[in-house]
């Protein structure tokens, strides 16, 4: 939109003018007016990129605006690609640099002056035909468009008890339960905005429905989305409602895998539910279900679409489609009463044009509940400013999907694809195929964006050369080649001068040449998942560089020690003074220096160290005293033995969020009972003597506790009015603990308790009845005393934990760890036996190995909350 390319478009001119720029004179005073007039445009951009669609002379003005911001971001980026061009050529003479690069940039000095000058008088032609909106610039019609903007679709999906819904709602849940076992398709269609996300999300939520279909997972899909992360977010969904994490090496895989995988999970279960929402085109429908067998269990498929075909051919084979209609008269006033004026009727002297918005709104759920966001802010006194309201959005809600925004400065090519290019083109996304996408092209473009995404079975459609030499990236911002079959690093991308953001992530690459350093404008650098382990000493002159990320996985078990890989670096990296994201630095060689070069990087928030040594302890706890900024620091230490010896540590950083700590600990860290701010403590490996919880209970606004060989003693206790935000709490191979205490008023917070490998602990928490808010127990790996105790009508202690929903205990099956009910192990008791014994067994040592580490993956379940896994921990 208009009004946010003029945004962006100030923070440049901004930056412009605070540089220490060699300007040629006049030009920074026609840069500040040029500023100051799309400062004053911004206004009526806000409500005119929804009212040109009904005023052709309002459009001419708007693209008019949106040309010239464009204009003015050309022409700042080939100026800054001037000079960082000559400068790069004159790198090689030091001696006369500076005459040199005075010399050459002096055309560069010249064009620019030009170009602005050209600029400026456009600005003066548009702000002398700047048109009169009504009430544009008042606070009111800011918060009008901003409510318009923000509340649409959140309102509409928030509303449980929808006008209109209870009879649709009805009729799709009895098609679900319907006495039917092959698996069928439900189709929702209609047009934009009448609520089929709402209703398909009321029938998924509905607590009978879930019961219903224990495996159920919700798909997102529009016009532009990447396949291959739709099935990874589906996995782990569906392992999610098992208590299952998704073994880490499904991000490694590609897409025909994934659908395999998907596929052999929903075999094996029992019936299933699957939404999948706002599907485009048919194809999708095609690819996806490949991975959603019938497995005979009465499975269902629910989808949504507003593609009549669509729906049509989805469910011919069994299904039913549903079309989702306008809502009658009635229900939409009473719609529309209850939003505007929260559940009173609507006053006599505003029921006219009240009536006369509503018939604009053509029955359509969302438009009514955004138009209803905004009046609900008005003075019911002011009719004027309710027929204002009538004139301004009368002819931005009319007609079909007309909440929908379009970003006309996008393109999405795809192979083998007739290319439609939008005028001006500034971001692209080429699917499966870069070859012959600029040749065939006759707009001019100047792209700041290009998204690859490479087909895993048409590798050799990807061109680097092809992309790099292309004029019209040269202004390129970011480039995103996640995926990309690349084992090497393209020599070409640092010709790309202009870059910001860089990701390789997930590709085979494994160096990174000294060349990087030509990226001066580099910000962000994602080597997530790569095969990088050393970068080069000239990724210090990346003076910009705010995010270095790089680290990878390489066993599957969160609880091996050594699963994350991170980097070495040679580079005096204090020098990155702009560094906000370190992630992850190993400093087994050279660490006192790098301790030091730490020391100096006052900007970071995010710090990860890898094999931590003892001695380097005090240098590391100097380094971070000077982090004023960090919210997020993780050190894990050489070896499991190693000590962590970050105790004196007298000033922490007082924003800090989140703290992981893996290796040993000769004593709890006092300082860590000071950072108020801690919302997540992750601690491994510490083998304490005395209890940690002391230090942690008075912790304000801690959430999320994690204990995994943490501590040695045999009894926890947390204390009355402790932990009083905390939420979830898992404690894994604690070998000593065999009580756990839980006094009146402690926890109050607490939704889920996770308990695993802790073999001497057969008795049930004492005080656990206290937890009133609890929602889940999980017990991993656990005494069959303690998950007798639990069993609803025997169990003896069962009494503590009745008002707790879902209490679950695992057991070995068909090679597999699964996840079960406690009150349903009346029926298994025999299984809990059989699994208890297959541990004791005598296997051979592959069988073992298997057996382990599918049990170390499925250790990772405690560290998941609202489907958050384990990944977290080093994001």
């Amino acid at each position: 939109m208009a009004d946010s390319s003029v945004s962006f478009l100030l923070d440049k001119l901004s930056s412009l003018l605070q540089e220490e720029v060699n300007l040629q004179k006049g030009v920074r005073e026609d840069v500040q007016y040029i500023k100051d007039e799309l400062e004053r445009h911004k206004a009526i951009l806000m409500v005119a990129d929804s009212l040109e669609h009904k005023d052709p002379e309002l459009q001419v003005w708007v693209k008019s605006v949106r040309n010239i911001a464009q204009d003015m971001e050309d022409a700042i980026d080939e100026y800054n690609l001037r000079l960082v061009d000559h400068h790069q050529q004159s790198q090689s003479n030091f001696s006369i640099h500076k005459i040199a690069f005075g010399i050459k940039t002096m055309k560069a000095r010249h064009r620019i002056a030009t170009d602005i000058q050209g600029i400026k008088s456009k600005v003066e032609t548009i702000s002398n035909g700047r048109p009169n909106i009504t009430g544009v610039g008042s606070s009111s019609s800011q918060r009008r468009s901003s409510r318009l903007d923000s509340q649409g679709d959140a309102l509409l999906l928030e509303e449980a008890d929808l006008v209109g819904i209870e009879e649709p709602k009805k009729q799709l849940c009895d098609l679900l339960f319907k006495d039917e076992t092959n698996r069928a398709v439900i189709s929702i269609y209609g047009m934009g905005g009448l609520g089929k996300t709402t209703l398909a999300k009321q029938v998924y939520e509905d607590p009978k429905v879930k019961k219903y279909f224990r495996i159920h997972a919700w798909v997102n899909l529009s016009q532009s989305f990447r396949m291959e992360e739709v099935l990874k977010d589906l996995v782990q969904q569906l392992h999610n409602v098992i208590g299952k994490p998704a073994p880490e090496s499904i991000g490694m895989m590609k897409i025909e895998n994934l659908k395999e995988f998907i596929k052999n999970f929903l075999q094996r279960s029992k019936k299933y539910l699957i939404v999948l929402d706002d599907v485009w085109h048919v194809n999708v429908w095609d690819a996806v279900k490949l991975a959603l067998p019938n497995n005979n269990c009465g499975s269902r498929v629910i989808l949504t679409t507003r593609k009549k075909d669509i729906a049509l051919y989805s469910c011919a084979e069994l299904g039913k489609d549903f079309h989702l209609e306008f809502l009658p008269k009635q229900e939409a006033w009473s719609l529309f009463c209850r939003k505007t004026f929260q559940g009173n009727s609507c006053p006599p002297h505003l029921e006219e044009v009240c009536r006369k918005i509503l018939k604009l709104c053509g029955g359509l759920p969302l438009a009514i509940v955004a138009i209803s966001g905004a009046l609900a802010t008005k003075e019911r006194s002011n009719i004027e400013e309710w027929n204002m309201v009538c004139r301004s959005f009368g002819s931005e809600i009319e007609g079909n999907d007309i909440l929908e925004s379009r970003d006309q400065n996008f393109a999405t090519i795809a192979k083998d694809n007739d290319m439609v290019w939008p005028e001006r083109v500034r971001r692209l996304s080429v699917i499966n195929s870069s070859q012959n996408v600029f040749q065939q092209n006759k707009t001019t473009f100047r792209l700041r964006s290009m998204l690859m995404f490479p087909s895993s079975d048409s590798p050799n459609h990807f061109s680097m050369h092809e992309l790099c030499t292309s004029s019209g990236v040269k202004l390129l911002n970011v480039l995103d080649l996640q995926d990309a079959p690349l084992e090497v690093f393209p020599a070409e991308i640092v010709s790309l001068y202009l870059l910001k953001y860089l990701s390789l992530k997930n590709t085979k690459v494994k160096n990174i040449p000294g060349s990087i350093k030509k990226l001066q404008y580099l910000e962000t650098l994602d080597l997530k998942h790569t095969y990088v382990t050393e970068l080069p000493a000239e990724i210090a002159e990346l003076k910009r560089l705010r995010h270095l990320l790089v680290y990878r996985y390489e066993i599957e078990s969160y609880a091996h020690f050594h699963s994350r890989h991170g980097f070495n670096v040679a580079a005096p990296i204090g020098n990155m003074l702009s560094l906000q994201k370190l992630c992850f630095i190993e400093v087994d060689q050279g660490s006192g220096a790098l301790m030091v070069e730490l020391g100096k990087l006052t900007q970071l928030r995010r710090l990860g160290i890898r094999k931590m040594r003892k001695e380097d302890g005090a240098a590391l706890c100097s380094a971070i005293e000077k982090m004023v900024n960090l919210t997020s620091l993780s050190i894990t230490a050489i070896t499991e033995d190693e000590i962590i010896d970050i105790h004196s540590i007298s000033k922490p950083p007082r924003y800090l969020q989140k703290l992981y700590l893996s290796g040993r600990l000769e004593k709890f860290p006092q300082w860590i009972k000071s950072c108020k701010n801690l919302v997540r403590v992750f601690l491994k490996w510490s083998r304490l003597k005395e209890d940690p919880l002391m230090y942690l209970q008075d912790l304000p606004n801690l959430r999320h506790l994690e204990f995994l060989k943490v501590y040695v003693g045999e009894t926890l206790q947390f204390n009355a009015k402790g932990f009083p935000s905390l939420k979830m709490l898992g404690l894994d191979d604690l070998e000593g603990l065999k009580y756990m205490i839980i006094e009146e008023e402690a926890m109050q917070g607490l939704k889920k308790l996770v308990i695993q490998q802790c073999g001497s602990f057969k008795n049930v928490p004492l005080g656990i009845e206290h937890l009133t808010k609890l929602k889940a127990i999980e017990l991993f790996d656990m005494p069959k005393e303690l998950i007798m105790a639990l069993r609803p009508n025997e169990g003896e202690d069962y009494w503590r934990v009745q008002n707790v929903p879902a209490i679950y205990s695992t057991y070995w099956r068909d090679h597999g760890w699964d996840v079960y009910p406690i009150n349903t192990f009346g029926e298994i008791e025999s299984d809990i036996d059989h699994s208890i014994a297959l541990r004791t067994l005598q296997l051979p040592t592959l069988s073992k190995v298997k057996i382990i580490g599918e049990y170390r993956m499925f250790q990772q379940f405690i560290l998941l909350i609202g489907g958050i896994m384990v990944g977290m921990f080093i994001q």
